[in-house]
């Protein structure tokens, strides 16, 4: 965060505003993409994306690769730029639309897995936004970055473990049963509806191993919080 902000304190005046306008557009567009895959999830066809969800994913996509190449065109070393974060182009590319466009068939399954990438994007620049507009220490920023991060990830949990259990699930009644299950397994408690389907199985493991995560980060920031308290009453 140190070597951003000194970077951006070097950069031109219009660089710094068209890439602070592009970082809220990109937390925008994050949002909207959520919303859309909900829609999608719960309302929407069962057996194929329609066409303004992948309408939606494009115009986002497009926008996280406009970030991301003005980015590497402002960057003073632009290979190391470029390689330290492939990974981010990668995920900012618009997949299904390029799958949609190429008349290849993908399964709902498949098609599913392909369509969260930009939802990853999307959700690593929600959580860059939380932790820099939250003031004070490096630990209170972690915290509600990790905060952000498992409500977040509990949603999304709950979004894909209704895609692929409500129909091979007896016991999976409609997206509130499968967002209580999220809630119930990543504060570790675990619910009466398992798993039958392989990604149902990698999530309910996921889910309590993050969980398992905020114990110790909430831990060193209560005794943090303490510690400063009680310095500064003496």
């Amino acid at each position: 965060m140190n070597n951003e902000q000194n970077r951006l304190a070097h950069a031109p005046a219009r660089f710094v505003c068209l890439r602070n306008a592009l970082e809220a557009l990109a937390v925008i567009a994050g949002a909207v993409l959520l919303a859309a895959l909900s829609w999608e999830i719960i309302g929407g066809p069962g057996s194929h994306f329609s066409p303004i969800y992948l309408g939606i994913q494009f115009v986002v996509c497009l926008l996280f690769l406009l970030d991301f190449f003005v980015e590497w065109a402002a960057a003073e070393r632009k290979g190391r730029y470029f390689w330290r974060n492939v990974l981010f182009l990668l995920i900012s590319i618009p997949w299904l639309n390029l799958l949609d466009w190429g008349g290849i068939e993908v399964t709902r399954d498949w098609g599913m897995v392909v369509g969260l990438m930009p939802i990853l994007r999307a959700f690593l620049a929600m959580v860059i936004i939380v932790r820099w507009l939250v003031r004070g220490n490096k630990m209170r920023r972690l915290l509600a970055a990790y905060v952000f991060t498992v409500v977040v990830f509990t949603y999304i949990s709950g979004l894909v473990f209704f895609e692929y259990e409500a129909a091979v699930n007896p016991k999976l009644h409609g997206f509130g049963n499968a967002l209580w299950w999220a809630w119930m397994n990543v504060t570790t408690v675990g619910a009466e509806i398992f798993p039958v389907t392989a990604i149902g199985k990698v999530f309910c493991i996921m889910l309590p191993s993050l969980g398992m995560m905020f114990f110790p980060i909430f831990t060193t920031y209560v005794l943090q919080e303490y510690t400063h308290k009680k310095e500064a009453d003496r």
